[in-house]
């Protein structure tokens, strides 16, 4: 039997950080867990209800719990606004109005600027290497330390997979035609395309089509040719141009709030642990199944699908590395992770140049 001074100090340890005592809550006298307790937890997510791909595979991961730990664990799954604001998500796990969210840790870049690292940087890694620096290289110790002064606990769950440039309509042919650009574009990406001399609006992915349509702005990114298609903006804009340099593949990010994961026995962590892993490989493997196919089908309709021109790759490119080296100056916490995924992203490229690359080279 747990002595009294025993539970005590594994309560106060599980508020601090995750621990390997069962909580007293989920432990049976002998020390045993409680496989009898049963969860009901609530997620949140930033999607739209319905939204493919990415709010499918939140409640996917919710049900593949559930079923897992044969119902100990069942969370209802809320789209963006039908509980909270989309964009409250990171908040209401903070808080504790709710024990998971999912999004994408760029969306909280206001309250957590150095969180954008485990989300997406221009120019920066794409899932392969996001991949390898969370899982392996370090990035979760740090993903951990970032978010635990707001007492969240965060693991990746999918990927968008490297985007498009996105839609204009007027040609880019040098880096004078972004002077005074209307794009709706978030993130770092928007502070580099402001100091390429742009003019970056933000805009909920409900009013893209409408606002490109009608020409309020005069460009947009979204996500890949699969979504894209789907928003219809082929049928808004002339020019759809590639890479998504602003985008090199965004994580998308489960969230849990660090207080309720600390009273989860140690096999529901596993559980959630696991089955987050799975369902980011599923989504980042559905995500290029399905853009593979929608590329085809956007080529059959006609659309301009072009490269944006070398001189302005390059250009946004060196804008990229003159805003991190800005932040970074401007923030020690920033600083922190930039070196550290820096310093990953170097040692990754040496391997990338004589791997991947060099195999993709080959003509």
């Amino acid at each position: 039997m747990l002595s009294k001074r025993l539970k005590l100090f594994c309560l106060f340890i599980a508020g601090l950080s995750i621990t390997a005592c069962s909580p007293p809550d989920a432990t049976n006298e002998d020390g045993t867990i409680d496989t009898s307790k049963v969860y009901r937890w609530k997620m949140v997510t930033t999607w739209p209800p319905g939204f493919p791909v990415l709010q499918e595979g939140a409640e996917r991961f919710a049900e593949k719990l559930e079923e897992m730990s044969n119902g100990r664990l069942q969370i209802n799954v809320y789209a963006g606004g039908e509980l909270i604001p989309a964009l409250q998500t990171f908040d209401a796990v903070s808080q504790g109005t709710v024990e998971m969210g999912h999004g994408s840790a760029y969306y909280w870049a206001g309250k957590v600027p150095e969180a954008q690292f485990f989300s997406t940087v221009p120019f920066g890694m794409n899932p392969r290497g996001m991949n390898a620096w969370i899982y392996f290289g370090g990035g979760q110790a740090l993903w951990d330390k970032v978010y635990a002064p707001y007492n969240v606990k965060a693991f990746p769950l999918g990927n968008t997979g490297i985007q498009m440039g996105g839609w204009f309509n007027k040609e880019i042919n040098s880096v004078a035609d972004l002077d005074g650009l209307k794009m709706r574009i978030p993130g770092l990406g928007s502070k580099v395309f402001a100091k390429a001399g742009g003019n970056p609006v933000l805009l909920a992915g409900s009013e893209v089509y409408t606002a490109l349509e009608r020409k309020t702005i005069d460009a947009t990114e979204w996500i890949s040719p699969y979504h894209d298609q789907r928003l219809g903006l082929y049928r808004a804009a002339d020019h759809y141009y590639y890479p998504g340099w602003h985008e090199p593949g965004a994580v998308l990010e489960l969230s849990i709030n660090s207080r309720a994961w600390a009273l989860l026995p140690p096999d529901l962590q596993a559980m959630i642990e696991n089955a987050a892993m799975a369902e980011n490989l599923r989504m980042a493997s559905e995500m290029e199944y399905l853009n593979a196919v929608a590329l085809g089908e956007l080529r059959d309709r006609g659309v301009d699908i072009r490269p944006f021109p070398d001189d302005v790759m390059q250009r946004l490119k060196s804008l990229t590395e003159e805003t991190l080296v800005e932040e970074a100056a401007n923030n020690p916490k920033f600083k922190e992770v930039y070196d550290a995924y820096q310093a990953f992203r170097e040692q990754d490229a040496t391997w990338t140049e004589i791997s991947e690359e060099a195999y993709l080279d080959v003509k």
